[in-house]
């Protein structure tokens, strides 16, 4: 069994990253092998709407044509049991990194038919761990929510049964002081100490999930 880790932060030891690798040692305590890609480490595009996923006959209908950096990252996605992926929130949506990433994951495996709208090769569980600076309520306000049920919904249909973990008000900074912002430092810092841990266990616990269905 194989769960794939797919990190879509610039940073490689943060928020997101840490969450993601929680879920990795959640799928090895199941007795799965695991693997970590940082999508700021490849280079690589969107979907550039050559549908030649779609053209019927063609050589690389149900498959993405473009070759770059994320291709062999794709063709292991195929040979994997489990999927997890990993965004900070910016703007209120996913990173352009992993935005270009899901575009190229999904999209050529999308029929438009029912009950079957999806080529990938098996069904698989897959789960998204989100991570922002803004707190819980504001989830809602800004309609994050909304972009999260979107790409869980996208997910199921493409891959399987898909779950969500949204990590808010997280820790930004090392020195709050040097930097503009509007967040109470005292309170993100104890925040991280008493309920950062606490999302580290979720996470933990997804990836054994996802290991173990």
């Amino acid at each position: 069994m194989k769960l794939m880790a797919i990190n879509g932060s610039p940073r490689k030891e943060w928020n997101t990253a840490t969450l993601l690798k929680k879920a990795l040692e959640g799928a090895a305590s199941q007795g799965a092998e695991t693997e970590m890609v940082h999508l700021y480490d490849l280079d690589f595009k969107g979907c550039k709407s050559c549908f030649a996923c779609r053209l019927k006959g063609g050589k690389s209908y149900g498959k993405c044509a473009q070759l770059d950096g994320i291709t062999p990252v794709l063709e292991r996605i195929e040979d994997a049991d489990a999927l997890v992926l990993g965004s900070p929130i910016y703007m209120g949506m996913i990173t352009g990194e992993m935005k270009s990433f899901f575009e190229r994951a999904t999209y050529p495996y999308l029929t438009y038919e029912s009950p079957q709208a999806s080529l990938f090769p098996k069904r698989m569980p897959a789960g998204f761990i989100y991570t922002m600076g803004t707190c819980e309520s504001h989830v809602a306000d800004l309609q994050i929510d909304r972009h999260i049920m979107v790409n869980q919904w996208i997910m199921n249909m493409i891959f399987g049964p898909a779950e969500s973990l949204i990590v808010t008000d997280t820790y930004q900074f090392d020195d709050y002081a040097k930097y503009v912002n509007a967040h109470d430092a005292e309170g993100k810092a104890k925040r991280r100490k008493e309920v950062f841990p606490q999302d580290c266990q979720k996470a933990f616990d997804m990836g054994a999930r996802l290991a173990g269905k």
